[in-house]
């Protein structure tokens, strides 16, 4: 019998074992052994969560709050988190093997999402019309959808379940949690302070598993009213199809291949800096990672050199020590990923200035998964390496001569979820930014994201905007009441 701690799901306020008794481990990447193990819900769990998300939806303590009431709630929540910001970042390392300094980083900053919505929740106006109708009064109001279903990726578990969550509940719907197989336990700890802060029970619930047996189960539900997803975009274009299916809505935060352009009048030595940040910090395990590095001509070598030299000097090791660098690749699956992306690049022709296989030694401990830090030269825009995500420390240099030609480079992809400027010029930052086709543009600097801006892609990197007003109207719908303030109603059959 196992002696692993057992993590069961959470349904309408109780921990809730799986109807088939069976539990998965959850591995932790740096010891590349299981540390616990999580419940293996199926369509039986999934339907019993919706059905208490449906509840509590429609009935009880949570619809019968006003928005300040609610809002107050999701504030709190938000101080808990701030006070259990140590705990939880050490349980996403264990799972998902990032470095405790980012995920640290990320937990002490995830308070400011319910903070902010919470404080913003009774501030959505209607509006009153000055309709065209004699003696009618028309006003708007914005009221919640209902069962909110959210999917979550393995790479920031609760940073990326906020942008989600907070809004979904100062809106005042109810949400049924689906957290990747491989980073679980994080989000069933946020259960624990979600109880904490008086948030009533089945207004939040987590189902845990796989895709094929909780996903599908949970976007086809006919009580679900939106899916939020972020992951892959094959798997978020089968999540929007099977949406549709039941015209639910969708928010879809998907893939990325991001081009971060360095031109001949920029900071060298920030531009360095964040080249690094954008594709090897979080191992590049991002889909905002700047794996596109497009570099103007006239400085290349030079600035090639500068770069792959500091890209040596990176550190790798024990995610949970604070002067680690570059930690595991999470999950095998995208560690043989990863692999097999560098062997296709070195295929087509790319010259490979930096890594280039597995890492092993002393530094990578008892770990299986860990990549060199890896660099690529040589790269033209119609290589596989610089057309397709790979998902992990991997970067493609490309040259590039003129603006229009960064330009066009930058813009021949499939994806439009971010992109860099490096430039001293505020012509070129404005002209540039408006011409790149991607949801957020960074100009001399790289990976800043907040609650307070919107977030979200153009073209195959998804659907809708998360953070800021715009990621609270997803989760809304308007009303329009017409009330008639005539002496009596006109007769039907007399046009007026």
């Amino acid at each position: 019998m196992s002696t692993l701690p057992r993590f069961n799901a959470h349904i309408a306020g109780e921990w809730v074992e799986p109807a088939s008794g069976q539990y998965f481990e959850t591995v932790n990447p740096w010891t590349s052994k299981a540390w616990a193990e999580v419940a293996r819900c199926g369509a039986l769990e999934v339907d019993r969560a919706v059905e208490a998300a449906w509840k509590a939806f429609t009935t009880g303590p949570w619809p019968a709050l006003n928005a300040t009431q609610r809002g107050a709630m999701v504030h709190k929540l938000g101080d808990l988190l701030r006070d259990h910001a140590r705990e939880l970042a050490e349980y996403e390392v264990r799972d998902n093997g990032k470095l405790i300094n980012e995920m640290l980083a990320q937990c002490n900053y995830l308070p400011n999402w319910y903070w902010y919505y919470g404080g913003l929740a009774d501030k959505i106006e209607g509006a009153v019309i000055p309709i065209d109708k004699p003696e009618v009064l028309n006003y708007t109001r914005h009221e919640p959808l209902g069962v909110i279903a959210c999917i979550t990726p393995w790479n920031s578990p609760l940073l990326l379940l906020s942008f989600k969550l907070a809004p979904a509940l100062a809106a005042g719907n109810t949400v049924v949690i689906k957290p990747s197989e491989f980073t679980s336990t994080s989000t069933l700890k946020l259960m624990e302070l979600i109880a904490e802060a008086g948030i009533p029970p089945g207004v939040v619930n987590v189902v845990t598993g796989f895709g094929n047996e909780v996903g599908s189960a949970l976007v086809e539900h006919p009580r679900v009213a939106k899916v939020c997803f972020t992951g892959g975009t094959e798997s978020g274009a089968r999540v929007y199809q099977a949406a549709a299916a039941g015209l639910k809505g969708c928010t879809l935060e998907l893939g990325g291949k991001s081009p971060n352009i360095v031109f001949d009048d920029a900071d060298l030595d920030d531009a360095v800096k964040g080249a690094i940040s954008g594709i090897f910090a979080a191992t590049g395990q991002t889909c905002i990672a700047g794996s596109r590095l497009l570099v103007q001509d006239s400085i290349y070598d030079a600035f090639v050199d500068r770069l792959v030299a500091f890209a040596r000097t990176a550190r790798m090791g024990d995610p949970m020590d604070p002067g680690t660098q570059v930690g595991p690749v999470t999950t095998p699956p995208q560690y043989a990923k990863v692999l097999e992306y560098i062997a296709i690049a070195k295929a087509e022709g790319a010259t490979c200035l930096l890594g280039g296989g597995p890492a092993e030694g002393a530094a990578c401990g008892e770990s299986k998964l860990f990549v060199q830090p890896t660099i690529f030269g040589d790269v033209t825009n119609d290589m596989r390496i610089a057309q397709e995500e790979v998902f992990g420390p991997v970067l493609s240099i490309l040259r590039f001569k003129t603006e229009e030609e960064a330009i066009a480079i930058a813009n021949d992809i499939a994806f439009g979820l971010a992109a860099g400027v490096w430039t001293q010029s505020i012509k070129r930052v404005i002209k540039v930014s408006n011409a790149i086709r991607a949801g957020t543009i960074w100009v001399n600097t790289y990976r800043a994201v907040s609650y307070l801006s919107p977030f979200g892609g153009y073209k195959k990197s998804g659907l809708g905007r998360e953070n800021g007003l715009e990621g609270m109207r997803e989760f809304l719908q308007t009303k329009s009441v017409w009330i008639s303030t005539a002496a009596d109603v006109p007769n039907p059959f007399v046009l007026r």
